[in-house]
């Protein structure tokens, strides 16, 4: 869902990535589309479930640190991208179980 809105609003997600201060927005903004739409629909499918989801694991802590580093702000900005970062953080910790459980019995990886 938020891979497609960055796919249909590209240059909004640019300019958000230059916003939070990712390296070269537009790379990022591209490696974003990638992880969040393509690596997620090929892990719905559960093609390369596991590799995959230890890759966006590591995609997901990585926005975490960059998008949502709350030790640098105060007030409601902070807690709102404090609760957001453990969001991400909680996520990957998903991913990582999913990696080590693996695919369903109707997954592309199990045929």
């Amino acid at each position: 869902m938020f891979g497609w809105s960055k796919i249909t609003g590209f240059s909004g997600t640019v300019g958000y990535m230059a916003h939070v201060g990712a390296p070269v927005p537009e790379l990022s903004a591209i490696i974003a589309v990638v992880m969040e739409f393509v690596v997620g629909i090929l892990i719905l499918l559960g093609f390369y479930t596991r590799p995959l989801a230890v890759l966006l694991a590591l995609y997901t802590i990585g926005t975490a640190l960059i998008g949502h580093r709350f030790w640098t702000m105060t007030g409601m900005d902070q807690m709102e991208n404090m609760i957001n970062f453990y969001k991400n953080v909680s996520i990957a910790g998903g991913l990582i179980a999913l990696a080590v459980a693996g695919p369903g019995k109707l997954s592309i990886d199990r045929r």
